[in-house]
């Protein structure tokens, strides 16, 4: 039995490795809040990724989606964790200052 683990080792990890080589892991981005502006977005979005939203502001804020797939409530010096779900370009703004705005680009 022992014999048999010990051949089976160097294939099972080698297809364990293989297997994962494909698979794309997910990247974390920050937008930071700052001066009543969002920061800009990376151009570097994909679908699974995740985005930190901080507000290093005195004022409250949210980042909310014109589509309304997601709205993150932000509290002065605070941050907000999503996952991004869908490609696609995703205009957002802050409920509290509609002028702030911003767009996310999506890859799949």
């Amino acid at each position: 039995m022992a014999r048999l683990v010990k051949s089976l080792r160097f294939p099972l990890m080698f297809a364990l490795l293989w297997a994962g080589a494909g698979v794309a892991s997910a990247t974390e981005y920050q937008i930071t809040i700052a001066g009543m502006k969002f920061g800009s977005p990376t151009a570097e979005l994909h679908v699974g990724d995740v985005i930190v939203w901080r507000n290093d502001d005195i004022f409250r804020h949210t980042a909310t989606a014109r589509d309304k797939s997601f709205d993150i409530d932000l509290p002065p010096k605070s941050e907000g964790r999503m996952t991004i779900g869908e490609a696609g370009a995703i205009d957002f703004y802050c409920r509290f200052h509609p002028a702030m705005t911003g767009k996310l680009e999506v890859r799949p």
